[in-house]
């Protein structure tokens, strides 16, 4: 039981604790004045999760840009063709997830948070322009005001240099 409840993650001075949340507070408002500026949504529920990532972890090979654009554009895609093929049941949705993260494994763009894209799309019963709004202009929104929040003291190196 010792392995489940210890906690690996480092413990993070006060300054990135409060740039993180900031960060993600900022990225999600920005987005949503996106949407109601254009009268387009350009959120979706998983942009919380990848702003966690981003804010948090931005170290983190799930967090780059690629993964962020890459695995929502994959995953979206992928539970748009679900959605045209196949009903949408519980074995349909389980199947747009599966693919989705074989699909971004596949492809090295593996980004946790948009697993869920083939659900959402799927229970909202999304057209194709759900690729570009939320999914594509949202994540470039949210990985645009990454790389300028790490910018801010604390300085983190965002996106990461190879």
């Amino acid at each position: 039981m010792n392995g489940y409840l210890r906690r690996l993650q480092p413990v993070t001075d006060l300054r990135t604790v409060v740039k993180a949340g900031l960060g993600g507070a900022v990225a999600i408002s920005l987005v949503a004045m996106m949407s109601e500026a254009s009268g387009v949504s350009w959120l979706m529920a998983p942009f919380g999760a990848t702003c966690v990532l981003l804010f948090s972890v931005p170290i983190s090979p799930l967090s780059q840009p690629v993964n962020v654009v890459g695995g929502h554009f994959v995953s979206t895609l992928i539970g748009l063709v679900v959605l045209m093929a196949l009903p949408v049941t519980w074995w349909s949705m389980a199947i747009g997830v599966g693919l989705a993260i074989a699909v971004m494994a596949a492809l090295r763009v593996t980004h946790p948070p948009a697993g869920a894209d083939p659900l959402v799309v799927m229970m909202a019963g999304a057209g194709f322009d759900y690729l570009i709004f939320p999914t594509l202009l949202g994540s470039l929104a949210l990985v645009l005001v990454a790389v300028l929040v790490h910018r801010i003291a604390p300085v983190t190196p965002y996106p990461v240099k190879t």
